[in-house]
């Protein structure tokens, strides 16, 4: 095309190359090679954060349970009670069946239907009723605000019969005992607590009553299992008062059963650790065979880079024609260890083959027509005789004499023969 027309044809700036659109060149080796590793990594972590991922899982989201650290959560109290030297534990598996050392305190939240058998523990239970309806406060990252009071008319499903009751205002109750594990002289003075929730139990028994008379704390006549009416009782927005922190370090203390730890739990509340096939592979014992097995696709994946070439297409096991027939043979003969017992068959057949090579009388046989042969290489210029070869051969145990003298017997016949060539004396196959 003409300069003029391409200009015409083509926009500025644009123009075709004389040896047409260049062909897109493949990515670098070394960036093929990084983006493997970053996506195996990837794809690994992945899985590792996939079985893990409840295990990581902080639980600060503001609600009533031992790992929030809201106003209504009992985070406050789990700190205090370590720091006051207390065995302090949060529960986020069914516990061992038969265990009573302790004291386990529960602290469902409004709707769950769970019956106190689903909790595993064989010793005293303290079961915290909720209170408070809150909503998140988008100003502070695990923080509520309060929105009201939650209905009165619910309580958990395993403690059937109770009722609660509210009082208007701030109350600071005195609570008092009278009901073992307390004594009648038992007195927990506590802080300002707003709209003191009590309970009306019949059939329950009366652990712990305020200066009123009205029961905050309940116990099953068959069993264990406690009831605590108000939650501002041990949440934190409770134990910010040194009144109420007191009281409830004293109150769980003398619930606890033997030198058991106290124990929090959350299963109830949305935050039980299960088990899955994939966390198994990565929790030992089994770790080792996941590592084992990761290390081997590496040396595949391995094997598969390094590789380079046509594939080699495996041959036959046994060859076709002649030569691998010997070859076969003389590797029989190897292995069976009887190569020094060849030398003298093989005299006999270089003394055939000379023979009939010039010609020697048929009726010349044995001695005779070794003599015979002996006689015409004389003339014929060899340096040994047939004779000495074939009693060498008979002699000879030595596999490297043996082969030797093969070397010998091939140059004689040359010489008789008058064949051209250099004597191909192979070496023994490897075992």
């Amino acid at each position: 095309m003409p300069n003029g027309l391409r200009s015409l044809c083509l926009p500025r700036g644009l123009g075709v190359s004389e040896r047409g659109a260049s062909q897109p060149a493949f990515a670098a080796p070394l960036t093929i090679a990084l983006v493997v590793v970053v996506g195996v990594f990837a794809f690994c972590a992945f899985l590792v954060l996939s079985a893990y991922a409840p295990d990581m899982h902080d639980g600060d989201n503001g609600q009533a349970h031992a790992l929030s650290k809201s106003a209504i959560g009992y985070a406050g109290l789990v700190e205090a009670l370590k720091l006051a030297g207390e065995p302090t534990l949060i529960v986020r598996r069914p516990l061992q069946r038969g265990r009573a050392a302790g004291l386990l305190v529960a602290t469902p939240e409004v709707g769950e239907e769970k019956s106190a058998s689903d909790l595993a523990f064989s010793g005293p239970v303290l079961v915290v009723l909720a209170k408070w309806q809150t909503v998140p406060d988008p100003t502070h990252r695990g923080w509520v605000k309060k929105l009201a009071l939650i209905d009165s008319g619910w309580t958990p499903s395993f403690t059937k019969g109770l009722s609660v009751a509210r009082r208007p205002g701030v109350s600071r109750p005195v609570l008092r005992g009278g009901v073992d594990p307390f004594s009648p002289t038992t007195a927990l003075p506590e802080g300002p607590i707003e709209s003191l929730q009590t309970l009306k139990a019949p059939g329950w028994i009366a652990v712990l009553t305020d200066e009123t008379g009205a029961v905050l704390m309940v116990r099953d006549p068959k069993r264990a299992l406690f009831v605590l009416s108000d939650p501002d009782l041990l949440n934190t927005q409770g134990v910010k008062n040194l009144d109420t922190l007191a009281s409830a370090v004293t109150l769980l203390r003398t619930l606890r059963a033997a030198d058991g730890p106290i124990m929090f739990d959350v299963t109830l509340n949305g935050f039980a650790k299960t088990r899955s096939v994939l966390r198994l592979l990565f929790d030992p014992p089994f770790l080792a065979v996941t590592l084992s097995l990761f290390a081997a696709s590496g040396l595949a994946v391995w094997q598969a880079l390094i590789q380079f070439g046509p594939l080699r297409r495996a041959g036959r096991a046994i060859a076709y024609g002649k030569t691998a027939l010997v070859d076969n043979t003389a590797a029989l003969i190897y292995l069976a260890g009887r190569e020094h017992r060849m030398g003298a068959p093989y005299a006999v057949l270089t003394a055939e083959i000379a023979a009939k090579a010039v010609g020697a009388p048929r009726d010349l046989s044995g001695d005779s027509l070794m003599r015979f042969l002996d006689r015409l290489g004389a003339q014929r210029g060899a340096t040994d005789t047939l004779t000495d070869l074939e009693a060498q051969a008979r002699l000879t145990q030595d596999r490297g004499r043996m082969i030797a003298l093969a070397g010998r017997l091939y140059r004689w016949r040359l010489s008789i023969t008058r064949e051209t060539g250099e004597p191909k004396v192979g070496t023994p196959p490897v075992s």
